[in-house]
């Protein structure tokens, strides 16, 4: 069945992508209806289809189509790239051809070494068992109580997802908690619950801070780099971590009534120690003292993305950090991330995005059309798709919306209310097994049933969008964001 996908993918996607983005590419300017578009804006458009359309249908991994995305600009908007492609019909330079530094920067792009930093963190908190003796010093005050249990596993597991991969929370919870569930009486609702509460958990946790999931990476790079707008780590996690543990509480309570338990106890045996070599104590004070600094960048004027570093550089010097090691990061989104910044780049330099607002008359929209339509957008797209692949096309369009009509935004928090909306939306986005790793990892189990998912996904996917956007509305016009 697998290969068959690969084929039909490889045989007839495939081949009608490249059709669609070539006849993009060839069609005149004025094809598009936009007035004064250049060629170099055409060819960023036909790219932004491309991309689109690769990581919708999944044709090749979402990382592939980011690195093809940032080879694809050098090559065709850089002055770097192709010779015959910088020049028109009369042999004159093209207007507006980019700096090729300026495309490549997308990978070193402030927020990827966030996030660099924040997976260097996560290695060694693996590597040393800090994550799974924290673990059991967290769950062990929430007793042998079901429903306690049950919120000991979402506040653990968000609290991880926060600062390590959800993915990777989703999989440790899940290899504590599968004999618990296996040991559960079969025709019991409870144990269904209890499946639930980790990507449940994972999801939201990862909203609470900016190295969470990538669609907060993708909007928090995006404010910066176009519009100007510098969210430090402190700030966004005092308003997310709060936002997170409410939806959290509410969920809680939906997956008690649903699925109650039968039984009166659940035991948690969970197994290790804190680490006492040198090494480990310097893994501990190192995470600490970071986690420390990130949520005090504000009153110690180091930027969140330079604190990133420090632990990188520590545990490299200290030869905590290897090569193998090296080799674990998940490169993959750290590439799918600067795809995303290098469309976000091409559409700003270009002046694409620019273009694409004066033509499509936003400002006589409602704003909270446009921020609750793109919102929803958002949650449908992610549904089914990557929600880093969804986060990384529609933010960069959306960031091009927010400048234009800054003004129209404000009494809704401006355009971070937009951008936020965007990945919060996209985290949100639970209700199939597709939808997240975490999901197809506990869907995967065999303690869930697709409808269970579904109905549950749902609600926490509107619950979260309604307070979500809430929050940022009276944050945003308060200032605190």
């Amino acid at each position: 069945m697998g290969n068959k996908k690969f084929s039909v993918k490889f045989c007839v996607l495939l081949p009608l992508v490249m059709l669609i983005t070539i006849f993009l590419l060839a069609v005149p300017t004025t094809f598009f209806g936009i007035e004064g578009l250049t060629v170099l804006q055409q060819r960023t458009i036909a790219l932004f289809v491309f991309a689109a359309l690769m990581w919708i249908f999944e044709i090749i991994p979402s990382w592939t189509t980011s690195v093809m995305v940032i080879v694809l600009a050098l090559l065709m908007l850089s002055n770097k790239g192709l010779g015959f492609l910088m020049v028109d019909a009369s042999g004159a330079k093209l207007e507006g051809i980019m700096n090729y530094t300026k495309i490549m920067s997308a990978f070193a792009d402030p927020v990827v070494m966030l996030f660099l930093g924040g997976f260097a963190l996560a290695i060694m908190a693996q590597k040393y068992g800090l994550d799974v003796t924290l673990a059991r010093l967290l769950l062990k005050p929430f007793g042998t109580n079901p429903k306690m249990v049950l919120l000991g596993f979402l506040t653990v597991i968000a609290v991880f997802s926060m600062f390590m991969s959800n993915t990777a929370t989703a999989a440790m919870m899940l290899a504590i908690l599968t004999p618990v569930l296996s040991s559960l009486p079969a025709d019991g609702k409870g144990r269904i619950g209890l499946a639930l509460s980790i990507p449940i958990a994972a999801n939201v946790g990862g909203i609470g801070t900016p190295i969470g999931t990538p669609p907060n990476a993708i909007a928090k790079g995006n404010l910066e780099n176009l519009l100007g707008i510098n969210i430090g780590f402190g700030d966004w996690a005092m308003v997310m971590i709060p936002l997170a543990m409410v939806v959290l509480l509410i969920m809680w309570f939906v997956l008690i009534k649903m699925f109650p338990f039968s039984q009166k106890n659940i035991k948690i045996e969970i197994d290790g120690e804190f680490e006492k070599s040198p090494k480990a104590y310097i893994v501990y004070i190192t995470f600490a003292l970071t986690i420390l600094l990130w949520v005090t960048d504000k009153l110690t004027g180091v930027n969140a993305n330079v604190v990133a570093l420090i632990p990188f550089a520590v545990f490299s010097v200290c030869g905590i950090f290897t090569k193998e090691d090296l080799r674990l990061i998940d490169w993959d989104v750290l590439w799918l991330v600067a795809g995303g910044f290098a469309l976000g780049i091409g559409l700003d330099k270009t002046g694409l995005a620019e273009h694409l607002v004066n033509a499509i008359p936003f400002n006589t929209w409602s704003p909270l059309v446009v921020i609750v339509g793109s919102g929803l957008l958002c949650i449908v797209m992610s549904t089914f798709m990557s929600n880093s692949a969804t986060a990384a096309l529609l933010i960069p369009i959306l960031a091009a919306v927010g400048s234009g009509m800054e003004a129209e935004l404000l009494p809704f928090g401006g355009a971070k209310t937009l951008l936020i909306g965007l990945a919060l939306s996209a985290s949100f986005a639970m209700a199939l097994p597709i939808s997240t790793p975490p999901n197809a990892l506990a869907y995967a189990k065999g303690f869930i049933q697709q409808k269970d998912m579904a109905i549950v996904g749902i609600i926490a996917g509107v619950v979260g969008m309604l307070l979500g956007y809430v929050v940022l509305v009276f944050v945003g016009k308060a200032g605190l964001l």
